[in-house]
């Protein structure tokens, strides 16, 4: 898995043999990333479930002001940690502004009182379906005015939660990964 743009652009992620997570697809992430396109320069951002940090890392890669890595799994933080260190060399930064919470997803961004310009979300797919009106409604106020939030999904799912629009879907086919757009009514 590498970064795909910005000044970290051909940087190779540390993925562990041992991770349980689905890290995002690259072909997926440079769609998101082209579809954002100068929205990530200079934003705020927060990536939930982060896994291996690829979302959040691509969007520091690309200009993102700052980042908020959200993650559960103490090993995948060290791991995001590693990774940010990468990134930072390779785009000749002293350092970037960045932090890594290890915690429950939901109820890190129901506490968090931080705005942020873009919200990825890549949750495991089995707990969507549970947790994704809890997530939005925190989403509410967690994300600034004209903030987007970005969640990854299974083709086979459709979300649209009373209060939202769905901008653009990305991504093809039913078992396949896709990514939403979303922001406010």
């Amino acid at each position: 898995m590498r970064i795909s743009g910005g000044k970290a652009r051909g940087v190779q992620l540390r993925v562990s043999k041992k991770s349980v997570h689905r890290p995002a697809m690259d072909r997926l992430r440079q769609g998101i990333f082209s579809s954002l396109g100068q929205i990530v320069v200079d934003a705020s951002v927060c990536d939930l479930y982060a896994g291996t940090g690829s979302y959040g890392l691509e969007a520091l890669s690309r200009g993102s002001s700052s980042c908020c890595f959200v993650e559960l799994s103490g090993m995948a933080c060290n791991s995001i940690r590693n990774n940010l260190r990468i990134v930072v060399k390779s785009m000749g930064e002293p350092a970037l502004i960045a932090k890594v919470v290890q915690g429950d997803a939901v109820k890190t961004i129901s506490q968090i009182t931080e705005n942020y310009d873009i919200i990825f979300v890549d949750p495991p797919y089995d707990t969507i379906t549970h947790s994704a009106q809890k997530l939005f409604d925190a989403f509410d106020r967690a994300l600034s005015n004209n903030g987007l939030v970005v969640f990854e999904m299974p083709g086979n799912l459709e979300i649209i939660p009373e209060g939202w629009i769905l901008k653009k879907r990305l991504g093809k086919g039913n078992n396949q990964p896709t990514a939403c757009l979303y922001k406010r009514a």
